[in-house]
């Protein structure tokens, strides 16, 4: 959810690698991300094949590139079936 045009941007640079990151991660089954109608919103949809993978994804993306320049980025969640 971003809140500016330079927030965008900055998904639009780096999301490219992000999702390709993700998608090579042992234990993702599918990482898809979708612009929407808002252009300063996009849809994941991410399936991991258990909480250690979801939580091993978690851990990548809070030390990655990725992680360090979205940080102010707003992200709303909804996690699903996640054992333990």
């Amino acid at each position: 959810m971003c809140a500016s045009g330079a927030e965008v941007d900055i998904v639009r640079e780096h999301l490219p690698r992000h999702v390709e990151l993700t998608r090579a991660e042992p234990g993702c089954v599918r990482f898809d991300v979708h612009a929407t109608d808002d252009p300063l919103v996009w849809q994941v949809d991410e399936v991991f094949a258990d909480s250690a993978a979801f939580e091993a994804h978690q851990e990548r993306v809070a030390a990655s590139d990725w992680g360090r320049v979205t940080a102010g980025i707003e992200r709303r969640y909804e996690i699903e079936g996640m054992d333990g």
